[in-house]
């Protein structure tokens, strides 16, 4: 039993259990705080798709939440206070106190937090359709069974994060190779940086590198997502190389764009192919032995065994534990076999849950290639205009309007607007609105949401005010209001030399081609 309790350990994986507890305690921090400070104005009594008229539409297979509790119905204040306690908790995963604690207590942590902001995102709607969102939660279900400082990681959790890897990584991987023609010839990147979502200040300088650097790096994005997911099962050190691979990938999608949280959560779970020798190794340490020598040195029993060990736990876990966890592996097992078949098939669901817990999650990103940038601009009128108008279908032309002078531009915190604002570093933060105006520009404009921020915005509402940029009106409602779409494309080194030389403001971005999506209408009587 002995022997057999030590084979099923992994006692050289403290380090990487004490980055994923911790660090997914920050990234549920960062979602509770953006839920705290953006839900109720999306969301929430007064927001642009209220939640309590989402839960009286749906039922609780549909939507499952601690909202629909008679004694907890849905209020603002309610969201805020489930928000607080889920920080706090999250907090305490931050600063170890779980941790420290006997082996199960992670996991009753790490389920409340699941729960909680399973709670928020099930009523999250058009919001909390992201698929970063179904990636926290399922990581939060699974860390806890990592164990406390009490006993050492085991191995059927570690395998079983790094299956989880290989969901998100290599599913991605594959949803590219089976979407866009881009991903196939090798030039997505050419548009990726330029047309992503929410770009931060290294998209531009990301963006105009030459045509052979995209190429490689397209190329080296499907090296990395198709085969070395799969090196994780092999042993050490290759298991632990193959991680770092994928480490250096994500932490390259960091610094050019702002995916929330996305690639550091991908970050944390694949840091389970990483051992605490080779952490040593990458600070001055020994290079790491090789995997299979120490699983030979555990059964039979020899000193090399015993030399692998940190200082966390003491030999192998607790039978009762060891149980505990064999019987949640297998679950998730099962849990998994419809993920599995997606991984393979034909026609690939991306960001699909298959049971109403949102465990074994099909994962995947960026399909489809944008190739060209699209961005919707909101603009007010200060001055009396012209009659009501209505929404057009984006290729009417400026010539029935007021004359541009004195319409004045409602900019958001992180999207595209100003051509000369530099695109500000926002993740793991998630601006949920400024997001959706991304797809509102592919067409989701045509969506309830979309409608009730004009309306919000019409009338002049500082809730949701409060998640854009500085108010052009100061608070006040403007008589009236329209939408345009302009094309966008980011400055050449040219362009902004030549504005410097003329006295001008250097651009960020160029637009051009103005289309008209709402015409003038005065919303301040709704």
């Amino acid at each position: 039993m002995t022997a057999v309790l030590s084979l099923l350990s992994a006692e050289d994986y403290t380090i990487s259990r004490e980055i994923i507890q911790r660090g997914f305690g920050v990234l549920f921090l960062i979602a509770f705080l953006s839920a705290f400070t953006q839900f109720p104005a999306l969301l929430g009594e007064r927001g642009l798709t209220p939640a309590p008229r989402f839960i009286a539409l749906t039922t609780a297979e549909q939507a499952p939440t601690i909202f629909r509790w008679k004694r907890f119905p849905y209020s603002d204040g309610r969201l805020r206070l489930v928000s607080v306690i889920g920080m706090v908790l999250a907090a305490s995963a931050i600063i170890g106190l779980p941790q420290a604690g006997p082996a199960w207590v992670p996991i009753p942590v790490f389920l409340a937090m699941w729960a909680l902001y399973f709670s928020i995102t099930s009523i999250g709607q058009r919001f909390y359709g992201f698929g970063w969102e179904s990636l926290l939660l399922e990581a939060g279900f699974l860390v806890g069974f990592l164990g406390s400082h009490e006993v050492v990681p085991t191995l059927p959790m570690i395998l079983l994060l790094r299956w989880f890897v290989v969901r998100v990584e290599f599913g991605a991987g594959m949803i590219k190779m089976r979407g866009d023609s881009s991903w196939r010839d090798l030039t997505a990147m050419d548009y990726h940086h330029q047309t992503q979502p929410m770009p931060n200040p290294l998209s531009r300088l990301a963006h105009l590198t030459p045509a052979w650097w995209h190429r490689g790096e397209t190329l080296g994005s499907h090296v990395v997502q198709l085969i070395a997911p799969w090196l994780l099962f092999l042993p050490q050190p290759i298991a632990s190389f193959a991680a770092a691979a994928i480490i250096i990938t994500q932490l390259a999608l960091v610094i050019t764009g702002n995916y929330a949280w996305l690639n550091w959560a991908t970050i944390l779970i694949a840091c389970s192919g990483i051992s605490d020798s080779f952490f040593r190794w990458i600070v001055g340490g020994p290079f790491p032995g090789w995997g299979w020598d120490s699983v030979v040195d555990k059964v039979t029993g020899s000193a090399g065994a015993e030399a692998i060990g940190p200082s966390a736990g003491t030999g192998p876990s607790p039978v009762w534990w060891m149980v505990l966890v064999l019987v949640f592996v297998a679950w998730q097992c099962c849990l998994n076999v419809p993920a599995v078949r997606n991984l393979f098939s034909p026609g690939q669901l991306m960001n699909a849950s298959f049971n109403r817990l949102g465990l074994g999650n099909a994962y995947g990103a960026f399909g489809s290639m944008t190739e060209t940038r699209n961005e919707i601009i909101i603009e007010g009128w200060i001055d009396p205009g012209e009659d009501s108008g209505e929404v057009g279908d984006g290729h009417d032309t400026d010539e029935d309007l007021p004359a541009d002078e004195g319409w004045r531009e409602y900019r958001f915190k992180g999207k595209p607007g100003d051509v000369a604002r530099i695109s500000p570093l926002v993740a793991p933060y998630h601006l949920r609105l400024d997001w959706l105006m991304w797809f509102a520009a592919l067409g989701d404009y045509r969506q309830s949401w979309f409608s009730e921020l004009l309306r919000h915005i019409g009338s002049g509402d500082q809730q949701i005010r409060r998640l854009m940029g500085p108010d052009p009106f100061d608070g006040e409602a403007p008589e009236l209001i329209r939408v345009r779409v302009f094309t966008y494309r980011y400055a050449t080194r040219a362009e902004r030399r030549a504005a410097a030389a003329a006295g001008r403001p250097r651009p960020w971005w160029v637009r051009s081609h103005p289309r008209v999506l709402v015409r003038p209408i005065d919303l301040r009587e709704n």
